[in-house]
């Protein structure tokens, strides 16, 4: 596969992926910008082409992680970190206010952990397996079914809540 259909084929969902974790559309196309360089650098060494969709999500999912956490003293509780991304969201131009369900399901997401909010939409939002989701995020399938259900019913309670 060439750098451009590479990019053809994955920089859209990976984009919104990224997005979704991160909420900054800025800091989500620099993530993806290098997300797709550290894959195209290192293509060569993927084994199986199969794996090729759960790789780059593992890289651009790190990468995240790396921009949540970069230039702090301490990585952020699951709190702080629901604040600091609330209030991206809601100083964002992007956001349609007038889709008050919409906000609302976006503000219930960050609330989750990491991990959760990152399990959650790679099955919700990507479709992806949970076998697949194993091999991005590092963790049993097993597990991970937890975590969406955990996940699942956050965003549930949250809703019932704040309606």
């Amino acid at each position: 596969m060439d750098f451009n259909a590479l990019v053809k084929q994955y920089q859209e969902p990976l984009y919104w992926h990224i997005r979704r974790l991160v909420v900054n559309h800025e800091d989500a196309r620099d993530i993806l910008q290098d997300t797709l360089l550290q894959a195209w650098r290192s293509v060569a060494s993927l084994r199986d082409e199969r794996a090729l969709k759960a790789w780059l999500y593992k890289i651009a999912t790190n990468g995240c992680y790396l921009h949540l956490n970069r230039n702090r003293e301490r990585p952020l509780s699951t709190e702080e970190l629901s604040e600091v991304l609330l209030g991206r969201l809601e100083s964002a131009s992007y956001v349609d206010y007038e889709d008050g369900a919409g906000v609302k399901f976006q503000q219930a997401l960050l609330t989750l952990s990491e991990q959760q909010r990152t399990v959650f939409t790679l099955r919700y939002y990507d479709e992806m397996s949970y076998d697949e989701i194993a091999e991005v995020v590092g963790s049993s399938a097993a597990s991970l079914r937890v975590s969406y259900h955990q996940a699942c019913n956050r965003i549930r309670t949250y809703l019932e809540t704040n309606s």
